[in-house]
């Protein structure tokens, strides 16, 4: 258990000064994302106050969290597998579970800065109260790695040329599409049929309970829903990362 243990600190610092050039600007990027959710959709949707604009507020921090790792992700990894430097890790004798803990630990972390800074931006912009529940923080981890576990699953099964366009898609369908910012009730009922089996809704549902529990509550099917896609997606990850090495 220790070498282990030591096997994943070591991994992890490897991937932070890896990236130490890029993970800068991916912050920068992430925290514009953010800001430029929270006041884009308020310029498109008019002037919103109340339960649109709290609604909007706390769905902006999921978006910041699920590009992270739907989006960039799986695009680092896919750079990663054309350069050459994921077929030389795999080389490495260490489990391959310990290189998907690594990465998913990375992209947990970057993906946590944009979403504060989501939350502050909304509280300023609309002039609305938060009530914020103790357990947000481990919410937005599990939200986090589920949509990491997600995006390094489909970079590690598809070829680099199809995950790059996987997460054009994503971030199509996130941003017009998802009862992220918007409730689904305003969506097609087969649309929200839809979203009701995806992780995208409960993500949102989690993190809005957190932030302001007095107004929004998660029930246990959509979190049990988010529950089975972070694990399936880890499983799925682990397993193509062993049939790979």
């Amino acid at each position: 258990m220790t070498t282990v243990l030591q096997q994943y600190g070591l991994l992890t610092q490897w991937q932070l000064r890896r990236q130490s050039v890029y993970l800068p600007l991916l912050v920068v990027v992430q925290g514009a994302l953010a800001v430029g959710t929270v006041l884009g959709f308020g310029i498109l949707m008019g002037d919103l106050e109340g339960d649109a604009a709290l609604y909007l507020a706390t769905g902006a921090p999921t978006i910041t969290l699920i590009v992270i790792g739907l989006v960039m992700a799986p695009q680092m990894l896919a750079q990663a597998k054309t350069e050459g430097s994921a077929q030389w890790l795999m080389t490495l004798p260490v489990p391959r579970l310990v290189f998907l803990a690594a990465d998913l630990t990375v992209w947990t972390l970057v993906a946590l800065p944009g979403t504060v800074l989501a939350v502050f931006v909304g509280v300023l912009r609309y002039d609305i109260s938060l009530d914020v529940s103790w357990w947000v923080l481990p919410a937005a981890l599990l939200v986090s790695l589920t949509a990491a576990a997600i995006g390094y699953t489909v970079a590690a099964l598809l070829p680099p040329s199809l995950a790059m366009l996987f997460t054009q898609l994503v971030v199509f369908v996130i941003l017009l599409f998802s009862p992220v910012s918007v409730p689904a009730e305003q969506f097609p009922s087969w649309l929200a049929s839809v979203h009701a089996v995806l992780p995208i809704e409960p993500m949102a549902q989690l993190i809005r309970a957190g932030l302001a529990g007095s107004s929004f509550t998660i029930e246990t099917g959509p979190l049990l829903v988010l529950i089975a896609w972070c694990a399936g997606c880890v499983a799925l990850a682990g397993a193509a990362l062993r049939r790979r090495g």
